[in-house]
């Protein structure tokens, strides 16, 4: 893959959060969690600092769990392939209000930039298409991430979106460590005053 060919991490991640109002953010470990906070960091984002492979299920329990509000997972490559079966699974259940995105510079970003599967031709949207998503593309242009912002609020879920990124290292933004502060935070912008009696 050729730096023409891919799109810049923080452009792309700043353009599908721009406005997003009470859009409900899940980031997976590492650098998708360093984008959203670049983006601007928010309570109404609950960034992964650890649980590799899990970001989709998380993101697909917060879709269930909350069937009126939309949900964005953003993850990358490593992470979605770890967790593969997480596609079939929410597939089947067919959440209208999520959407999956994996920036994908086919590398493994937190443990050195070794190349993953993805870099040697694994296709993560034709898996996401093969277990059932109606709407999985890959994007490698500004204007597939524009369609796709267009589609963070259709209600035509499940959506699947590889994003073709570049597999470079921007300056780190680091959201809070503390899981018990990003946990209550999360609950309180969501629930509000019920979070108090949760």
């Amino acid at each position: 893959m050729s730096r023409a060919d891919t799109l810049d991490r923080r452009a792309v991640v700043r353009l599908l959060l721009a406005g997003r109002g009470d859009l409900l953010v899940v980031t997976g470990l590492g650098a998708p969690s360093w984008d959203a906070t670049a983006a601007g960091d928010s309570p109404l984002t609950f960034p992964l600092w650890g649980a590799m492979g899990s970001a989709a299920m998380v993101g697909l329990g917060l879709a269930l769990a909350q069937p009126g509000r939309d949900v964005l997972v953003l993850t990358g490559d490593g992470e979605m392939l770890m967790g593969l079966g997480s596609l079939a699974t929410i597939a089947v259940q067919r959440p209208a209000n999520l959407a999956l995105v994996v920036l994908d510079n086919e590398r493994y970003g937190e443990t050195g930039m070794q190349q993953t599967h993805t870099a040697l031709g694994v296709d993560l949207a034709a898996i996401a298409a093969g277990c059932g998503f109606g709407q999985s593309r890959t994007i490698r242009a500004m204007s597939g991430v524009e369609w796709l912002r267009g589609k963070l609020r259709a209600r035509q879920g499940p959506i699947f979106a590889q994003v073709k990124i570049a597999a470079d290292s921007p300056p780190l933004v680091l959201p809070p460590r503390d899981g018990g502060l990003l946990k209550t935070r999360f609950r309180a912008a969501l629930l509000g005053a019920e979070a108090d009696l949760a």
